[in-house]
């Protein structure tokens, strides 16, 4: 039996809350030691100033239910399939059921199948991408302007209201390094927004997060598209914690440090393992699909959208001023039930 590989997209079911706090589990490297291990020696005696408005938050935050599964309209699916290219391979109608279309290849295909275009209702998610990437010709490459037109076109297409776009982030597709590769395409992804709140993502294509991205190629040629919107409602509101409470939650190494993504990133770490003051110069927040610190078990998709915060900071080791980001939970009940209060 062939084996289906999903696209770079699939890991959008693998929500930004659940990533962020495994990253406290990973062994960095070679090293012996856990990033969590380096972790658990930063900051533990730190002065720990806050250099932020009082009024930076709001008082109190909304945890959302997401109402699963959503069935995309007979419209988007078609118009997904068009966008593809795909019209050969049939349009699926509406359902709950997961679909994919696969790229067509012989019986004796050596590898993974590509998948080119899947609808995953039961987590609100929709993508297509194109099998292979090749270098642009630069002439060729579509600016800034030309991508939000065609991008803006196209979410129309997609069953999106242009009043639900409100940011974008452009980004490039590089074959490895910015340094080193060459450009595969140029995107857009518009994050998701809740009360002016956007969902996080670790990815400049809004990998993993709800909202809406796209990639273009020579002359505008659409090569992926994504698209994770799933119905919301209110499920309860929540008082946000004091900086008190966010300062226990970093002594305690219930915040999570974030990696830069770099070589040298465990040395990086270690270095912050000697500082003798950290402080938070930023705070903003952002919403996640599940609870902080905890795992969804068999991949589940996520029922609730929950915020969570980026802390942007110095740690004054001595002789150096080292930039730091650290991911923290909001939430008084959370930061409560985090420190077994």
């Amino acid at each position: 039996m062939q084996k289906v590989m999903k696209n770079r997209f699939t890991n959008a079911g693998v929500n930004a809350v659940i990533i962020l706090a495994a990253w406290l589990l990973i062994p960095m490297g070679v090293h012996a030691e856990s990033w969590q291990d380096v972790s658990a020696s930063a900051f533990t005696n730190a002065e720990i100033v806050w250099q932020v408005p009082s009024n930076a938050l709001p008082q109190t935050l909304w945890v959302y239910r997401r109402l699963l599964p959503r069935v995309f309209a007979a419209s988007v699916i078609s118009n997904a399939v068009v966008l593809g290219s795909l019209e050969k391979r049939g349009f699926p109608k509406p359902s709950t059921n997961d679909f994919f279309i696969s790229q067509e290849v012989s019986p004796d295909w050596p590898a993974p199948i590509p998948t080119l275009l899947g609808i995953v209702p039961k987590d609100a998610y929709l993508y297509f991408s194109i099998p292979s990437y090749a270098p642009l010709v630069a002439q060729n490459t579509p600016d800034d302007k030309t991508i939000l037109l065609l991008a803006k076109k196209d979410a129309l297409l997609l069953g999106l209201s242009l009043k639900e776009l409100t940011r974008n982030n452009f980004y490039t597709h590089w074959s490895e390094t910015e340094a080193s590769g060459s450009i595969f395409g140029r995107g857009v992804f518009f994050p998701r927004q809740l009360e002016g709140i956007s969902f996080f993502s670790a990815a400049s294509n809004g990998d993993g997060a709800e909202g809406f991205s796209i990639e273009f190629g020579q002359h505008g040629k659409i090569q992926a598209f994504s698209v994770r919107w799933s119905d919301l409602q209110h499920y309860k509101s929540e008082r946000i914690a004091s900086t008190d409470e966010l300062t226990r939650c970093i002594r305690a190494h219930k915040a999570i440090v974030m990696p830069n993504f770099k070589d040298n990133d465990f040395a990086w770490l270690k270095s912050l393992t000697k500082a003798k003051r950290l402080t938070i110069i930023k705070i903003t927040p952002y919403y996640g699909e599940g609870i902080f610190g905890e795992i969804q078990a068999n991949d589940i998709p996520c029922q609730y959208a929950t915020p969570f915060v980026e802390l942007e900071a110095v740690a004054d080791i001595g002789d150096a001023h080292i930039p730091v980001k650290i991911v923290s939970p909001i939430l008084s009940p959370e930061v409560a039930r985090l420190l077994k209060l």
